[in-house]
């Protein structure tokens, strides 16, 4: 299992026939942060028409959008829309409107909306976690070797090391190559090395690239 969220806080505005179209694109766990966060934006942009809002969330596959006093289905289904079609979640996006003087049309409103929020998604730092294992290896000196030339082989990520009397590795490992790289390492060793599985938690393993 994995998601696709952003790392960080991005926007994207587009002007369309003299109106300005603002959106803000925000990383949420819950319903009340993009709450929070909605009523954040609007208090910003308080002299704005409108301020066009949807977030989609893991928890409970929470999904909510408003169209904030444009005419129904064209300002918060557009902007959810883009959030879906990228596989975003955990997120709320905000798109703020100022009236330039010309009307646009239903079809002109959505497509603004969208490429608005969309301009946003493109200008975002996206990450995608995986389920992975957090993984304590404990062994002798003489299976260093072996181990560090192995471990890549199975994309981990380093976590930390200790050279003490016994050299001790924490790494993250995909959830699903988990039991492989446990089944590699009990081979190489005869079963001498001990691991302990110290939780499982998501990663974005592309964001890092291992020290190994």
């Amino acid at each position: 299992m994995e998601y696709r969220t952003i790392a960080a806080p991005c926007e994207g505005s587009i002007t369309e026939k003299r109106s300005e179209f603002i959106a803000q694109l925000h990383p949420v766990l819950t319903v009340e942060e993009a709450a929070s966060f909605i009523e954040q934006t609007k208090a910003k942009h308080h002299k704005a028409r409108h301020n066009v809002w949807a977030y989609t969330l893991r928890t409970d596959g929470a999904m909510r959008y408003s169209d904030d006093g444009e005419p129904q289905g064209t300002g918060g289904v557009p902007v959810l829309s883009v959030l879906q079609k990228s596989g975003l979640t955990d997120v709320v996006c905000v798109v703020t409107r100022y009236f330039g003087g010309v009307l646009l049309g239903a079809s002109g409103l959505t497509r603004a909306y969208s490429a608005a929020a969309a301009l946003a998604v493109q200008n975002a730092q996206i990450q995608c976690f995986c389920e992975a294992v957090r993984l304590q290896i404990v062994m002798d000196y003489g299976l260093y070797g072996k181990v560090s030339y192995l471990l890549p082989d199975y994309g981990i990520l380093e976590v930390a090391s200790d050279f003490g009397a016994a050299v001790t590795l924490c790494i993250d490992v995909k959830k699903e190559m988990h039991p492989l790289l446990e089944a590699h390492l009990t081979e190489i060793s005869c079963g001498t090395i001990q691991t302990t599985v110290l939780m499982e938690h998501y990663v974005d393993f592309a964001s890092v690239s291992s020290a190994l």
